[in-house]
């Protein structure tokens, strides 16, 4: 049987921090469905297919990865690929606490699908799409931070 997991996030770009989840999330599980989660409360600055296209091209090598979005409860959109786990990255003890509350509040609404939280690289623990907006906002070097087609594409966005 293979191992089906979800890998939710907004990805207003996709980080090497995402990257790096991804990456290894694919080494474990037989598919992983990488989900552009629509949410209605955040402003994004790329569009939900922009999120999807960017995706795409960064994780073109990894075979088992998939690209798609989906609004709504992400235990539905899980049953709906067959996904027995959610994948879950952690930079900081503080993401912890929101991860765990969402972790339970899924449990309840679907006790067959499983949370796995996976530890960030050192190296990306202070890195959030956030963070690398501002910086390309104001013209810093984020060459570092994300792939170079989402670099362009921010720079491209804050022309």
């Amino acid at each position: 049987m293979t191992r089906i997991a979800v890998c939710p996030g907004s990805f207003d770009p996709i980080t090497y921090g995402h990257l790096d989840i991804i990456t290894r999330g694919a080494r474990v599980f037989g598919e992983v469905y990488v989900v552009v989660l629509n949410n209605s409360s955040k402003n994004p600055l790329f569009s939900v297919e922009e999120r999807i296209s960017l995706i795409r091209q960064v994780t073109k090598d990894i075979p088992n990865v998939k690209i798609d979005s989906f609004q709504g409860l992400l235990v539905d959109y899980a049953k709906t690929v067959n996904a027995n786990a959610i994948i879950r990255g952690l930079r900081a003890v503080s993401d912890f606490e929101y991860e765990m509350q969402i972790t339970s509040m899924n449990r309840v609404l679907n006790e067959d699908i499983e949370t796995f939280f996976i530890m960030t690289n050192n190296q990306f623990s202070f890195l959030s799409s956030s963070i690398v907006k501002e910086v390309a906002k104001y013209g810093g070097n984020i060459s570092e931070l994300v792939p170079p087609v989402v670099e362009q594409a921010l720079i491209k966005k804050f022309a």
